[in-house]
């Protein structure tokens, strides 16, 4: 059977072909022409279509640096079936570095979006109408949003099979099994049959290299999983995927200047001393105690807090010495593989 192109925005991809297809989003207020670029790896065999995006949150820049690393790729060359990678899906936010879009709706909450709703929902629309309704897969990277840090992990609803197979494959030692909310990315597409993982590791407005290498590890693996690219010659190593059974944040007791002494990764135990908040004019000092045994997979590095921040994300697992062990075995195979820069 002859594989036919792909059209996407009114353009042809032929198969075996790359295109830079810019699909036209609303204007800025200047009104100089707005597009969201997407490039599209059409391969000359049959397989699977799936999309990566990034930057849904303005701010979230890792997953742009991971998309631009995978761009270049020569191994794309071989591939099987389509790939769209969408390095900037939020291009208002990303101009001004937030997470939001001009009019401060967060755009992650506004899918499938409409035409002739929201900036959020016509941007929402554009993306989801053009690419995540042509794929079966996708990939939708994220960091931590304000001022907080991510361990690398995957979410994703981990009783559907095949995200489950995609969590397997993408490689992260540690993944949530969550559902995606109401208007998100994930929830839109798995509610039209595109399966989605979501990648978190880092921060916002900040590039992290051991993220970057991480989530470009993920991306080839699952990449190679669906067939979508030959197996790579040197095998890789993989460590078990523990999913968390439970997950919390521990909240500030009081406001002021917080220093800690767990770390991102770091096992803890029920009532271990996380860090100290400081009075900065001198008085009083409180412990932030630990509500529950579990790893640290996410926490806030801004010193100054209120009361009723959440400052450490603890995530509780069934065997918490093989995840620890697999977040230790993970950072040391991430940090010394040679990856394509």
């Amino acid at each position: 059977m002859t594989r036919t192109h792909v059209n996407i925005g009114g353009q042809k991809v032929a198969p075996g072909s790359h295109a830079t297809v810019l699909l036209p989003v609303p204007d800025t207020f200047l009104r100089q022409g707005s597009a969201m670029p997407v490039h599209v790896f059409h391969g000359r065999r049959e397989g699977p279509s799936l999309f990566v995006c990034a930057a849904i949150h303005g701010d979230e820049l890792n997953g742009i640096e991971i998309i631009r690393r995978l761009l270049r790729m020569k191994r794309l060359n071989q591939l099987a079936g389509t790939l769209y990678a969408i390095p900037i899906v939020n291009i208002y936010g990303f101009m001004a570095n937030t997470r939001y879009l001009p009019d401060r709706r967060d755009l992650n909450r506004f899918f499938p979006g409409k035409e002739g709703g929201s900036l959020a929902s016509e941007l929402a629309s554009v993306f989801f109408e053009n690419v995540v309704r042509k794929c079966g897969y996708g990939i939708d990277l994220h960091t931590g949003s304000n001022h907080r840090r991510n361990l690398p992990h995957i979410r994703g609803d981990m009783e559907d099979a095949a995200v489950l197979s995609m969590a397997e494959a993408f490689g992260a030692p540690l993944a949530l099994d969550l559902s995606g909310m109401e208007g998100s990315l994930r929830a839109a597409a798995m509610e039209s049959g595109v399966r989605v993982l979501l990648y978190e590791a880092g921060e916002a407005l900040r590039f992290d290299e051991f993220s970057i290498r991480a989530g470009l590890r993920g991306i080839t693996s699952v990449l190679e999983s669906l067939g979508m690219l030959p197996p790579s010659r040197r095998k890789r190593r993989q460590v078990p995927l523990q999913i968390a059974t439970d997950r919390a944040w521990c909240r500030a007791p009081a406001s002021g200047l917080f220093r800690a002494v767990a770390k991102l990764g770091q096992h803890v135990a029920q009532d271990e001393v996380l860090g100290t908040i400081h009075d900065p004019l001198g008085g009083k000092s409180t412990d932030l105690i630990a509500p529950r045994d579990g790893m640290i997979i996410g926490d806030q590095s801004l010193a100054s807090v209120y009361k009723g921040d959440a400052i450490m994300h603890i995530a509780r697992f069934d065997a918490p010495r093989q995840a620890q062990a697999s977040v230790d075995e993970y950072s040391e195979m991430v940090m010394d593989a040679r990856m394509a820069r």
